[in-house]
């Protein structure tokens, strides 16, 4: 009698210290369960890239299509070395909140974020010699960046397991190398399974070398399984959306932009700057990631630009205004917030997603200046600028002797002068630029001298 009180003292005590274990939902048992004898549909997806949008793209395509064609079971099929943590939790929370079961089959790897989207499914097969942890946060160099980032990927962690009836300490030690597991993981290490660990601690439901294989262990006899096609369109969304193809749009954007400014009147660059941004605003309104709000703020910025550019005299608060307005529209479409409810968006996100439209925007114009000084002093390209001289001694000349006896002559502005624009003299429209401050339109102008083939004016 004593023997069992002391048992039951034991039991009570696991229960306490694990509830999540304790209280661990096998909804993939239910489903066979309540289903003897059936041909269960599964619908399998493939992951096997970076954690980024492009696998958030497709993760949302698939649980659309099986939700549409009734599947019993979703199959991930996962190969990866991590990611992006804003995208690995979008892919959390998608297969969390799936009401159908989730399986995820690893083949060989679920590093980092494929950890923690791992930890997600309903239950986990790996292949012998797979792995699945260290799910450290580092940055794009590698580097272990400061404890404020960790702190929540270890909640994500550890509030994943919890849910799935995990054990949350191991899965924090997949990102803590402080926390010590007595016959699991010594402190200062960082934890990863091999597929027979995960298997022992819980992490795991069985091993397998295919997918037929992970059937027979999972119970499941009778099976039709549809795999992900994804149309020409998903293909092309998760081309735009990938961040080196981001990252080229944004530099494009801005790029076309500043040289816009540079250059009277419309012309080429804006139209590359347009097009550029309908190609990366288009797919992230699409995804949900861009919403009106982010839009409309890039398109108030590049209204006022236009405003700064032919309208304001020189360039101030305006367009500097319209400037932020388009960096800002640009990086928060990149970041997963609900209109001006940013929460649940780590502050690190937000802050990463300004530092690449910044670094986008100082790369476009370096790379567009080295460009067009090697584009247009090379030898190479002879047919794209004229390298005939016309020397003055075999009678050329820039000089015309129309406009030259200008000199002396009165006029109004035809446009305002800021400082160039055009002028009004005997009936006839000339370009010309005021030698000092700007002229309004409709001012009496007087011509003081023609160089360079421009007249140069001064008030009346």
């Amino acid at each position: 009698m004593k023997t069992n009180k002391h048992v039951l003292l034991v039991i009570m005590s696991l229960l306490l210290v694990l509830p999540g274990i304790a209280q661990r939902v096998d909804r993939v048992a239910e489903v066979l369960e309540a289903n003897p004898g059936k041909t269960f549909l599964i619908y399998k997806f493939d992951i096997k890239e970076n954690i980024a949008p492009p696998a958030v793209h497709k993760a949302r395509r698939a649980f659309e299509e099986a939700d549409s064609l009734g599947a019993d079971f979703v199959l991930l099929h996962l190969n990866t070395y991590g990611g992006a943590v804003d995208a690995a939790d979008s892919l959390r929370t998608r297969i969390m909140q799936s009401r159908i079961p989730v399986i995820v089959f690893i083949d060989n790897n679920a590093a980092s974020a494929g950890a923690l989207i791992s930890i997600a499914a309903d239950r986990i097969y790996m292949r012998p010699g797979g792995n699945i942890g260290a799910a450290t946060v580092v940055d794009q160099t590698g580097d272990v960046v400061p404890d404020k980032y960790q702190s929540y990927m270890r909640s994500m962690m550890r509030s994943t397991a919890e849910a799935k009836g995990r054990d949350p300490q191991i899965a924090q030690a997949m990102v803590d190398p402080s926390i010590e597991i007595e016959g699991v993981i010594e402190e200062g290490k960082v934890l990863t399974f091999t597929s027979s660990e995960a298997l022992r601690w819980g992490f795991s439901e069985g091993l397998a070398e295919n997918v037929e294989e992970l059937m027979e262990v999972a119970g499941i006899a009778d099976y039709q399984i549809i795999e992900q096609k994804l149309s020409l369109m998903d293909r092309i969304i998760g081309f735009l959306i990938s961040p080196v193809v981001s990252g080229l749009l944004i530099m494009l954007i801005l790029g076309g932009i500043y040289f816009e400014l540079q250059t009277p009147g419309l012309g080429f660059p804006i139209i590359m700057a347009l097009s550029a941004a309908l190609l990366y605003f288009a797919p992230l309104y699409l995804e949900g990631l861009a919403s009106h709000y982010e839009i409309i703020l890039f398109i108030a910025g590049f209204i006022l630009i236009a405003v700064e550019l032919f309208i304001i005299p020189g360039f101030g608060v305006t367009g500097i205004l319209g400037i932020f307005f388009v960096i800002s529209g640009l990086a928060i479409a990149m970041v997963g917030n609900d209109g001006f409810d940013f929460t649940g968006v780590p502050v690190s996100e937000v802050f990463k997603a300004f530092m690449i439209v910044i670094i986008a925007f100082f790369l476009s114009l370096t790379s567009s200046f080295y460009l067009s000084k090697k584009l247009f002093t090379t030898t190479r390209f002879g047919e794209l600028a004229l390298d005939t001289v016309q020397n003055t001694d075999e009678g050329y000349t820039s000089a015309n002797v129309q406009m030259r006896s200008m000199h002396g002559k009165t006029g109004t502005a035809f446009t305002m002068l800021r400082p160039s624009g055009k002028v009004e003299i005997d009936d006839d429209v000339y370009d010309a630029t005021a030698l000092t401050g700007f002229i309004d339109k409709g001012e009496p102008v007087k011509v003081v001298k023609y160089e360079t083939s421009t007249l140069f004016v001064i008030k009346a």
